[in-house]
């Protein structure tokens, strides 16, 4: 029986073209005796955008025009990774958002998404932050080699980064689970920004949570629309008490 796979995608573009994409790196996770490890499959191509660097990328990622002036194209390229011959269940990305805008369906077949952004959410919601390499150092996973997982804002090492996040919440949740969250906006622990900022959802008032539903961040929208349902569901319960008491 082949193993359960599951691959780990970081994209580096050139800019916001639809096909800017200049490097791309990979780190699969598979699940191996009911547990989910790393694989020793990982790796990293540059990809020819098809024009220049803009000056703002490449201050990021440091890759330079002559880097990928003789490699492939991303739709030349891209299947091969995305669609490789061992079988893959899913793809994840942290805020697979970004990646999801150039590993479109026609290139991966259809596969699912996992955001580890929005699983960190549901999984760590205590955390301060939940941006990839803040989560690298505020939960140190178990057996993340320092050295392969740099330098940062590069496809290969930020692929890996991301793979001991996801190894860690496909062990505390389940796969059903962590696509089922992914396929929803992010769940935020607190209120990101405004007079509220810091403050827990549940320490809101109905009417403060009720204004955050016009909210043009639909993390936002969500996250207050989840509290409201919350509080609902308990005044149900707590409506229907005294009269199971009383059938007794």
């Amino acid at each position: 029986m082949s193993e359960k796979r599951i691959r780990v995608i970081d994209l580096e573009t050139a800019g916001n073209g639809a096909n800017d994409v200049c490097e791309i790196g990979w780190q699969d996770v598979i699940l191996r005796d009911g547990r989910w490890m790393l694989s020793e499959q990982r790796g990293a191509r540059f990809v020819n955008p098809g024009r220049p660097i803009s000056p703002e990328t490449m201050a990021i990622h440091h890759i330079l025009d002559a880097h990928v002036k003789d490699a492939p194209y991303w739709k030349d390229l891209a299947p091969e990774i995305l669609r490789p011959d061992e079988e893959i269940v899913a793809l994840a990305a942290h805020r697979a958002a970004f990646e999801q805008r150039y590993c479109t369906p026609r290139l991966t077949g259809g596969l699912p998404w996992i955001c580890t952004w929005k699983c960190a959410l549901r999984v760590w919601p205590d955390l301060p932050r939940f941006s990839n390499q803040m989560l690298r150092y505020q939960r140190m996973p178990e057996g993340l080699v320092h050295e392969i997982g740099l330098p940062a804002h590069r496809a290969m090492p930020d692929a890996y980064v991301t793979a001991h996040h996801l190894r860690d919440q496909l062990n505390a949740a389940s796969l059903e689970e962590l696509l089922a969250w992914s396929a929803e906006p992010g769940l935020l622990p607190r209120v990101p920004a405004g007079p509220d900022r810091g403050k827990s959802w549940e320490r809101l008032s109905s009417e403060a949570l009720t204004a955050y539903l016009q909210d043009r961040d639909a993390d936002i929208r969500f996250s207050a629309r989840t509290e409201l349902a919350r509080r609902d569901e308990r005044q149900e319960r707590e409506d229907l008490e005294p009269a199971q008491r009383q059938l007794r």
